[in-house]
């Protein structure tokens, strides 16, 4: 039976019945918006066929994934290095690893930045955080006006180590971050580290707002690899990393509705890719990755509501030679993930799809938060270069800090 407000109640009230029966989150979960869009619940898990940023509102018991990038570190216009953008429906998002490349995708959603102040890194390759600098200062530019959370683990010595990653960025990039200070609210400008031991087996990286987040060791390269699950209202998605098959990701992803998990490609069909020869091929893809039979493996052993691959190469023939790998040992329901994939994640279904994006779009409105955060003063060139103007033109006169 479908409840109705009834014909006398007032508009508020109508609206709280309204949410009530839709799953809407409330005010405060909800977004900012850019200008010309309008967002609208889902009704009876009917969802349209693509994606379109800004135009639905997530239920307030709903998780959204979304693949913001799913290739290799020598990235495509349509496969950049890895990042997933997780949304939830009490209004907190999260960002799990964010390779190079993965900042334009995130952009092109127009997302509210002010919210996205968390990122979790698997390790510290740069198709996994080459983008971290550049969604720094971008986010920081577009709406965020709180300090960046960098969670991230240690590595075999301290200047392997996440904490190491980010003082070497801010050094790299003291120019940058110095002459925006003032322009921008001085508390984005911010980077806090929340480094991990790596060893840590299936402990709490982070728990706030009902969302728990937790780390486990992976196998890839060098000591120093994570995987992660995020559970929230009854819903656990788990992002591998870049992982050989291993004990902790069989014993910590159980139960998990969504389980993504690298897929990379089967030795024959990477030394074409690379131009390797089939030693070095079979040594990357089955000794510090996760070939697409073992990949078949995880997740028939795990059998979760979905299992997504990614870290592959999209053409006809990979992708037919991982559906084989994948294929000869598990059967169940499986999504090969390509960039801008979105998967909505309810109690009662999961929905993948495509989202549909412009290619040049403009940057997300900020809020009145973002307007009025702190600022201190304008940084300026010396007297010496400021001697340099040109007198042949004046500048229109400045106008009061806040018109």
């Amino acid at each position: 039976m479908r409840l109705q407000p009834s014909r006398m109640a007032t508009p508020a009230a109508a609206g709280l019945v309204a949410a009530l029966i839709l799953g809407i989150p409330s005010a405060g979960a909800r977004d900012n918006l850019p200008r010309g869009r309008t967002a609208s619940p889902i009704v009876d898990g009917e969802y349209p066929a693509s994606f379109f940023p800004n135009t639905e509102l997530l239920g307030a018991g709903e998780m959204r994934i979304t693949a913001l990038g799913t290739g290799m570190p020598n990235q495509t216009k349509r496969a950049v290095s890895i990042s997933y953008y997780v949304e939830l429906g009490n209004g907190d998002k999260f960002l799990f690893d964010v390779g190079s490349g993965a900042l334009g995708n995130l952009f092109s959603l127009r997302p509210d930045f002010s919210k996205i102040d968390k990122v979790f890194a698997s390790h510290l390759h740069v198709d996994h955080v080459g983008d971290f600098m550049g969604f720094h200062v971008g986010s920081w530019l577009s709406g965020r006006y709180t300090p960046l959370h960098l969670y991230g683990p240690s590595g075999a010595t301290p200047e392997l180590g996440t904490a190491a990653f980010v003082e070497g960025m801010k050094t790299a990039y003291a120019w940058d971050i110095a002459t925006r200070s003032g322009a921008l609210p001085d508390a984005g400008g911010q980077i806090e580290v929340h480094e991990f031991n790596y060893l840590q087996e299936n402990e709490v990286v982070y728990q706030k707002n009902g969302v728990t987040v937790r780390s486990w060791p992976a196998i890839h390269s060098l000591d120093g690899s994570v995987s992660y699950s995020l559970e929230w209202n009854g819903l656990k998605y788990v992002f591998g990393g870049d992982t050989f098959p291993n004990k902790w990701y069989m014993q910590f992803a159980k139960g998990a509705d969504v389980a993504s998990h690298e897929c990379f490609l089967p030795p024959k069909a990477l030394a074409a890719y690379f131009g390797w020869d089939l030693a070095q091929a079979t040594y990357v893809s089955t000794r510090i990755h996760t070939e697409p039979q073992a990949f078949g493996k995880v997740m028939a052993t795990l059998k979760p509501r979905l299992a997504v691959g990614y870290h592959s190469v999209q053409s006809p023939e990979n992708n037919a030679a991982i559906m084989d790998g994948v294929r000869a040992v598990y059967d169940g329901p499986l999504a090969i993930a390509r960039d801008l994939m979105v998967i909505n994640v309810t109690q009662q279904d999961i929905k993948v799809r495509m989202a549909t994006v412009d290619d040049y779009v403009l940057p997300p409105d900020v809020t009145p938060g973002y307007i009025k955060a702190p600022r201190t003063d304008r940084k300026s060139p010396s007297k010496a270069v400021l001697s340099g103007k040109w007198e042949g033109y004046t500048p229109p006169p400045m106008p009061k800090r806040g018109q």
